[in-house]
């Protein structure tokens, strides 16, 4: 099964992404920080390199401001990722640790960043559970509903020791481009023989429907001499980042609206003009917003500025 495994890999990897051609550590850790909860292809194209010209280190990304490094992951979301990153390479500014226990003492790093860093940075014979590994097992052993250490035991146990990385990266690969959520296709899996859930592979990945919060926010919206009023949020949607200032509604002063999505938000954005804020602002000139620490909300509310 483990040498099948390798030559589907060998065949059908993605063998071109380019943390997987690399021995910088800090590489193969901020790829899998951005991988999180970004789709392949966005970080690969866009992010991923962008972030590296402007931090091509640890070091760098250590000096930098916080600033800085949140306008680098303008759009990408889930700016806690960006907070920890930075937080790390202040307390690592020249590597990695190469031992699990140490890594998890990091901020933002948990178990399946601390195995894939020890994994696909060092090497090291540990096994590696993210989203598409555990559907891969799910199936495989036929289980339902497993706890983690149940999905992790099993991952150390068709661990292939002798090629940790490549069958880490194998059994990723195979989850995202084969075992896939819906309609997986079975024919062309290493492991079709062996498989005790290929015959229901739905029943063994189900999960619970989202629930979406519905969100109202009213921020106001004032230019002057080329420079809109922003505020720092305290809030946790986007702690640090550069939000439009709340204000209270006067349909008088209204702009208009827009749908915005964020997480398990539903979110509703309401402008309005307006002179008098209920918290501090800062002025920013509207040439600099592209190097601003702003979400994608601020730059939808762009085309009311």
């Amino acid at each position: 099964m483990k040498k099948k495994l390798l030559e589907w890999y060998k065949q059908h990897g993605r063998h071109s992404l380019p943390w997987r051609n690399t021995d910088d550590i800090y590489h193969v850790y901020l790829s899998e920080i951005m991988l999180q909860q970004t789709q392949v292809n966005r970080v690969m194209e866009e992010y991923y390199p962008q972030f590296l010209s402007k931090f091509p280190t640890l070091q760098a990304l250590a000096d930098a401001p916080q600033d800085d490094v949140l306008a680098a992951w303008s759009g990408l979301g889930y700016y806690s990722r960006a907070r920890n990153l930075h937080k790390t390479a202040k307390l690592s500014p020249l590597t990695l640790s190469q031992d699990e226990k140490e890594l998890l003492k990091l901020p933002g790093i948990g178990r399946y960043t601390a195995s894939a860093i020890c994994s696909f940075g060092y090497s090291q014979a540990v096994p590696v559970v993210d989203t598409n590994i555990a559907r891969v097992l799910k199936r495989y052993f036929a289980l339902i509903s497993p706890k983690d250490t149940t999905l992790w035991s099993k991952a150390t146990e068709i661990l292939n020791v002798e090629f940790p990385r490549a069958h880490n990266l194998a059994l990723m690969d195979l989850g995202s481009m084969v075992c896939l959520p819906k309609n997986p296709k079975c024919q062309e899996c290493p492991f079709q023989k062996h498989c005790l859930g290929k015959e229901e592979p739905e029943l063994y990945t189900q999960t619970k429907k989202t629930i979406y919060e519905s969100l109202e926010l009213f921020y106001g919206v004032c230019v002057k001499e080329n420079r809109v009023a922003l505020h720092y949020s305290t809030e946790k949607m986007y702690k640090d980042m550069l939000v439009l200032p709340r204000v209270e509604p006067l349909e008088e002063n209204f702009i208009g609206s827009f749908k915005h999505s964020y997480t398990k938000y539903r979110i509703t954005v309401n402008l309005y003009r307006a002179e008098e804020f209920l918290e501090d602002i800062v002025w920013v000139d509207l040439n600099e917003l592209k190097s601003a620490p702003i979400s994608s909300l601020i730059k939808k509310a762009q085309k009311y500025f």
